[in-house]
């Protein structure tokens, strides 16, 4: 099922069942805001979403720590020189604990966190990759290749890739860090091209010495991944400039060669192997675009004898599948290639997989995983950052094809099962990227809750408007007093939810206990106030189809606004008049208007919204979208005996952080 492009007027159709996934952390941090703010709030949004909209049981929400990988290995290694003594599953297991109580302080509602290399979850995840491995093998996409790799002559081992770090190699990359085989910004490319690469061990340059790996073949997939781009592009609403990042890797392979390099530009084209010379006037480089890396790398050959610089083009390159770190998930012996693991980007790629299945196991439904994964009534969505668009929009493209058609066929790529994938902006500190090994240091997202409430800071993370922009977080409680300018926005964006909707919340339930005995009126809304309520249902609904959360807040703040003003305006008129049945339709409005508005923001805070269904002794059933536009008597067998729970003075169903109330 394609999350297909909706025509103006057109109600988006969900699926029978959804998996919804949020990146998997690294195992040796806590969670920055990023983590949270960035990616792991919508998540959560949109699967408390799909739950009300199509029943709970028909959602499962996963993520889990990324236990492998070399900034792990790293990270760990540094401890271990300051002193601790535990083993790295202990350092592992340590982060996903802390992981899972800050994703838990965040009302993020997993159905699942599993850990990579721990427990049940690790040792199926284990099997499922060795599972995978064989299927690429067996349908054509794996090939054994002897690339180089970094190896330091001081410690005498060679370097996992977080033990390099030097300058990337693409054109025009702003990355502040490049290590063996890819950027901070998530750009591939191979050892050898790593620009001026030191060991972090040894503080020495590293020499390149041959290493034989599996490798999936990537770049026989690039017409299929065009064709499925495309395929999105037309029909899907597919955020635009993450199809724009993949269409960027979907080139040619290509070397630009200053010009400053090139002293007879026709003698060097005849040595080349056959290729298309892009030569710009105005450009800085002479382009030379192959068909093939194998013509681009014969290419390198010959401008390293002749001592000419060059840089490469993004295209897609071999993706290794194994490497040779101890610390990884074992890769299985096959021909002559044994005690390997694999590299974390891939098996990172299937997690979700083995925690989709170490989920139904644990329910007794493990048989069941195909419905969720491979079934044209179900769909995936994953949410991920900016970053990592290529694993997940690129390589995962081309792996999940391979293991359902082999090598030899023409994938129809509309058949084939993949991944709707949500790829996030970035989420700034201030100005800043934000990032744990930055020089402005980045608040936790523990930190933060020191100063303000989770709903207030799942209300602003919402409307930052992430899907087109990279956005700046400033919350002025990390600001110099000199700095702090304006209206804090955290506190701007929840008190949507903290002063209007609250305030609109406890005035109704004062108005029933003072009025109707604190029993739910009976009747109707009036036609003004159901339109109101069924254009912003509308409008939500599309805006949650198309994750454009900053807009859902668009809707909510409207709708919220139009009601409080509705209230304001009328009561004075019930007042001034005592006309009774007036302020009882008045009450039965904008009651009727609380109640769909809590289905609404439920999804985004889901605390007060609990709260306002416990005043109303009601079931989970208030939360059920087939029912959001009935009136609240349509919940009760008898409403005439119907009794609210009875609303303290002062008691609010959205607070304020303590540090944010005023004494007196």
């Amino acid at each position: 099922m394609i999350n297909k492009r909706l025509s103006p007027n057109e109600r988006p159709t969900f699926p029978k069942r959804a998996i919804i996934t949020a990146g998997m952390p690294y195992g040796n941090k806590n969670l920055h805001f990023g983590h949270v703010g960035g990616m792991f709030i919508h998540a959560d949004i949109f699967a408390r979403f799909l739950r009300d909209r199509i029943g709970k049981e028909n959602v499962i929400f996963l993520s889990g720590t990324d236990c492998y990988g070399s900034p792990i290995m790293e990270s760990y290694r540094k401890l271990q020189e300051e002193g601790y003594e535990g083993s790295l599953e202990d350092y592992v297991r340590g982060n996903h604990e802390k992981q899972k109580e800050t994703l838990s302080n965040y009302g993020i509602s997993l159905d699942f966190f599993g850990a990579s290399a721990l427990g049940e979850a690790g040792e199926i995840h284990n099997r499922v990759s060795a599972e995978v491995f064989r299927k690429l093998y067996e349908n054509g996409y794996m090939k054994k290749m002897s690339a180089p790799q970094f190896y330091d002559e001081e410690k005498k081992m060679f370097l996992n890739g977080r033990q390099v770090i030097g300058k990337c190699p693409i054109p025009g990359c702003c990355s502040d860090k490049a290590y063996a085989d890819e950027c901070s910004l998530g750009h591939q490319f191979l050892p050898s091209e790593l620009i001026n690469p030191i060991s972090s061990l040894s503080g020495k340059k590293p020499v390149l010495r041959d290493a034989e790996n599996w490798y999936f073949d990537l770049e026989h997939c690039i017409d299929m991944i065009k064709d499925y781009n495309d395929f999105l592009r037309k029909n899907t609403n597919t955020r635009k400039y993450q199809l724009e990042t993949v269409e960027e890797f979907l080139k040619k392979p290509l070397l630009y060669v200053p010009r400053k390099y090139v002293e007879d530009l026709a003698k060097l084209v005849a040595k080349l192997p056959p290729h298309k010379l892009i030569d710009e006037e105005k450009k800085p480089s002479v382009v030379f675009e192959f068909e093939n890396l194998d013509d681009r790398d014969r290419a390198k050959t010959i401008l390293d004898s002749e001592n000419i610089h060059y840089t490469s083009g993004k295209t897609l390159v071999p993706f290794r599948l194994s490497g040779n770190a101890e610390w990884g998930v074992p890769f299985p012996e096959c021909e002559d290639l044994k005690d390997l693991t694999f590299w974390v980007w891939p098996e990172s790629l299937w997690a979700p997989i083995s925690f989709t299945l170490a989920y139904l196991t644990s329910k007794g439904k493990g048989e069941e995983l195909s419905k969720w994964w491979y079934d044209d009534e179900a769909k995936v969505y994953q949410f991920i950052g900016e970053d990592n668009i290529y694993f997940y929009a690129i390589a995962q493209t081309g792996l999940f094809t391979g293991l359902q058609v082999p090598r030899e066929e023409t994938p129809d790529m509309e058949k084939v099962y993949l991944s709707h994938i949500i790829a996030n902006r970035h989420l700034l500190y201030m100005d800043t990227k934000a990032s744990s090994s930055s020089e402005i240091k980045p608040p936790t997202a523990d930190e933060l809750l020191d100063y303000y409430t989770v709903e207030q800071l799942r209300m602003h993370f919402m409307s930052l408007g992430l899907s087109s922009k990279s956005v700046g977080f400033k919350p002025q409680v990390f600001m110099k007093e000199e700095e702090r300018v304006g209206a804090d926005m955290v506190l701007k964006d929840g008190n949507l939810i903290t002063n209007v909707f609250n305030r609109l919340i406890r005035t109704c339930f004062y108005a029933i206990q003072n009025n109707c005995g604190g029993k739910i009126p009976a009747g109707e809304a009036c036609e003004e106030i159901r339109l109101l309520a069924e254009k912003a249902v509308l409008e939500y609904e599309r805006h949650m189809y198309n994750h454009d959360f900053h807009r859902v807040s668009y809707v909510l703040d409207d709708f919220i606004r139009q009601v409080n003003k509705h209230w304001v305006n009328n009561v004075k008129v019930a007042d001034s008049t005592g006309d009774v049945k007036f302020r009882k339709q008045l009450i039965v409005d904008c009651f009727y208007a609380c109640k769909v508005m809590a289905v609404l923001i439920h999804p985004i805070a889901p605390e007060g919204c609990e709260m306002f269904r416990e005043y109303l002794n009601l079931g989970e059933e208030l939360w059920d979208w087939n029912t959001i536009l009935e009136p609240i008597s349509a919940y009760v067998t008898d409403v005439e005996a119907h009794e609210l729970k009875y609303l303290e003075p002062r008691v609010d169903f959205f607070t304020k952080h303590e540090s944010q109330l005023v004494e007196g």
